[in-house]
C-alpha cells in the first residue's frame, strides 16, 4: 500500500477529481491549506504589496503498489502545467496498524 500526498493549486482540483474517478479512486482525503512561496508585487493605491500566501488544496490517496505509478503520473501530468510551484507530489509507503 502507498500513501500519495499532492498539493494542488485551487483552479485544478476538478481536473484531478475526473481523472481519479476515471482511474478508479474511489476514496480520497482533501483539505484547504495556506502554502508560503514567493509572491508577486501588487499595486494598490500606491503602496507596494507582497502576496506570499497562496491557498491550495492537499489531497490525500492510499492506493495499492500497482496503481500508486498510474496516480502519480496522471497527477503530474495534469497539474504540471507551470512553474515548480503549481503542485508538489509525495509517495510513501503506507503501514495499516490494526
Amino acid at each position: 500500500m502507498k500513501l500519495i500526498e499532492a498539493v494542488v493549486n485551487t483552479l485544478k482540483v476538478q481536473e484531478v477529481r475526473g481523472v481519479l474517478e476515471e482511474l478508479g479512486v474511489v476514496d480520497f482525503m482533501e483539505s484547504s491549506i495556506l502554502c508560503h512561496q514567493k509572491g508577486r508585487v501588487m499595486v494598490f493605491r500606491g503602496a507596494k504589496l507582497v502576496a506570499n500566501v497562496a491557498e491550495k488544496v492537499k489531497l490525500e490517496i492510499i492506493s495499492s503498489d500497482d496503481a500508486a505509478e498510474a496516480i502519480v503520473a496522471a497527477l503530474s501530468s495534469i497539474v504540471r502545467s507551470g512553474g515548480r510551484q503549481e503542485c508538489r507530489i509525495a509517495m510513501r509507503p503506507y503501514i495499516e496498524v490494526v
